[in-house]
C-alpha cells in the first residue's frame, strides 16, 4: 500500500529535498498535497513530476492568477490549509512534512497535526515559540512527532528506548560557519553574500545567516530543551567544522552514543519518512 504524504513548503530547501526523495521512490507514495507561498514555477514542476491531488498557494494574488494552470492538469488548488483539509482529507494520511520557514508556518503546522499519523517538523520557530500548543495537539490527535533538524533528529534517534532521566549530557555540534577562523578586525568587513555560503550545508538564506552568527545554535538548544524536556544545563555546544557528527548523548551509566552522517539533509528526512516504530520518546 502506498504511503500517503503531504509537504508544506515544498519549494523551500527542506521541502525540495523531501520532493527529491519521493521522486526517486514514486511507486511507494501517493502525494496528497504540496504547497508554496509564491514560487509557482517550482511548484508546477514538482506537481508535474509527483501528480499531487492538490496544491496550496498561500499568496492570494498568485493563487487567483495561476490556479487555472494547475486545474488544467486535474490538480485541485486551494488558498489555505483549512480549505484543503475540509475538501480532500477525509481521514488521516501517513506523513506530513512541515517545512515552511519562520512563524508564517506555525498555523499550518498546528492545523496539519490532526490530519496525519506522523508529522515531521523542520520549522524551529514554531517549536521554540509554540511547542506547548503543538505538544497538546500531538497528544490529542495521537500523532507521532519527528524533528527533522539534523541535530534534533540525531538526539531523537539516540534517545529511542532510553529514559530521559538516564541522560547526563547532550552535546550539539556546530560547524562554526564560514567565519570560524576569522579575526575580529576581518569580521567588520564581511558581506551577506559571504555569510550565506555555509562551508558544509546547502541551506536557505535565513538559516545560513543564523549559522554564520552562531545564533542558530542558541535556537537549537532552546528547541531541544522544549522537545526532550531535559534540563538546559545538560546541553553543550561543540565546534566540529566537518559537521559529520551531529549530536552526542552521554548517559549516567557512562555510555556515550554518537550519531554521524554526511552533510546532507536528505538523510534525516529519508529516515523520518522510513522511520522504525518505537514505543518510547514519541508522542
Amino acid at each position: 500500500m502506498k504511503k500517503k504524504i503531504g509537504i508544506l513548503g515544498s519549494t523551500g530547501s527542506i521541502g525540495s529535498s523531501t520532493v527529491s526523495i519521493i521522486q526517486n521512490n514514486k511507486k511507494e507514495f501517493d502525494v496528497i498535497f504540496l504547497s508554496t507561498n509564491n514560487n509557482i514555477n517550482k511548484l508546477y514542476k514538482q506537481s508535474i513530476k509527483l501528480h499531487p491531488k492538490a496544491v496550496i498557494i498561500f499568496d492570494k494574488k498568485k493563487f487567483f492568477k495561476y490556479k487555472k494552470k494547475f486545474i488544467s492538469k486535474k490538480i485541485k488548488v486551494f488558498n489555505s490549509f483549512d480549505k484543503l483539509k475540509s475538501s480532500i482529507i477525509k481521514k488521516k494520511i501517513d506523513y506530513v512534512m512541515c517545512a515552511i520557514s519562520g512563524l508564517s508556518g506555525l498555523t499550518s503546522t498546528i492545523n496539519s497535526i490532526s490530519i496525519t499519523k506522523n508529522i515531521a517538523i523542520a520549522n524551529k520557530e514554531s517549536i521554540i515559540c509554540a511547542w506547548s500548543i503543538i505538544e497538546k495537539k500531538l497528544i490529542k490527535s495521537k500523532t507521532k512527532f519527528i524533528p527533522v533538524d539534523s541535530e534534533h533528529f540525531s538526539i531523537w534517534s539516540l534517545l529511542q528506548n532510553e529514559s530521559i532521566n538516564s541522560v547526563e549530557k547532550i552535546i550539539i555540534t556546530a560547524s562554526g560557519g564560514p567565519f570560524l577562523n576569522y579575526k575580529l578586525n576581518k569580521l567588520k568587513n564581511v558581506k551577506p553574500e559571504k555569510a550565506i555560503k555555509h562551508p558544509n550545508w546547502r541551506m536557505g538564506k535565513k538559516i545560513s545567516i543564523d549559522s554564520a552568527t552562531l545564533m542558530n545554535k542558541v535556537f537549537e538548544i532552546i528547541e531541544a530543551q522544549r522537545i526532550f524536556k531535559i534540563d538546559i544545563k545538560k546541553f553543550e555546544i561543540l565546534i566540529h567544522p566537518k559537521s559529520y557528527i551531529h549530536s552526542i548523548v552521554k548517559f549516567i551509566n557512562g555510555q556515550i552514543k554518537i550519531l554521524a552522517h554526511d552533510t546532507d539533509m536528505k538523510i534525516p528526512i529519508f529516515n523520518s519518512i522510513y522511520r522504525k516504530k518505537n514505543k518510547k520518546n514519541s508522542h
